[in-house]
C-alpha cells in the first residue's frame, strides 16, 4: 500500500483485509501480516504478498485460491484444482502494465476470478 491513509480509504468502501508487501517498511506496516486467511461462505482464501513465497500446498490445506500481488501483473489460473489469482495494481501505472483490479466471486462452493482493467485519462508522454 505504501501509507495507512490508504488502508483507511479501502476499509470505507468495503471491509477490508490487508497483507504487509514489500515496500511496506514503516512502523505502520509492521502490524500487518505477511499472510492472512480469508473465509467467504464457506471457501478458504490465502492471501500472500509474492507468490514465490508460498511455503504451503494449497490444494493439501484446503485453500480454494491464493491472491498475491507482487509483479502487478493480472493473472489467474487454475492448478491442481486452486485458483491462483493476482489482481494487478489499480495505483499509477507499474512498468507499462495495464491498471487492474480483480474481482473474486464465491457461489456454490467454487470460486472464480475476474481481471477488470480500469480506464485512465491519457498519460502525459516521458
Amino acid at each position: 500500500m505504501g501509507a495507512p491513509e490508504i488502508l483507511e480509504q479501502l476499509a470505507t468502501i468495503a471491509p477490508l483485509t490487508a497483507i504487509r508487501g514489500n515496500i511496506d517498511k514503516a512502523a505502520w506496516a509492521r502490524r500487518l501480516p505477511e499472510t492472512e486467511v480469508v473465509e467467504v461462505c464457506g471457501v478458504s482464501i490465502y492471501v500472500l504478498h509474492d507468490l514465490a513465497a508460498l511455503d504451503l500446498k494449497p490444494q493439501a490445506a484446503g485453500f480454494a485460491a491464493v491472491v498475491y500481488g507482487h509483479s502487478h501483473v493480472p493473472k489467474h489460473e487454475t492448478r491442481d484444482g486452486v485458483l491462483y489469482f493476482n489482481p494487478g495494481s489499480a495505483g499509477p501505472r507499474r512498468f507499462r502494465l495495464q491498471i487492474a483490479v480483480g474481482r473474486l466471486r464465491v457461489e456454490r462452493g467454487e470460486v472464480s476470478g475476474e481481471i477488470v482493467g480500469l480506464a485512465v485519462k491519457s498519460e502525459p508522454k516521458k
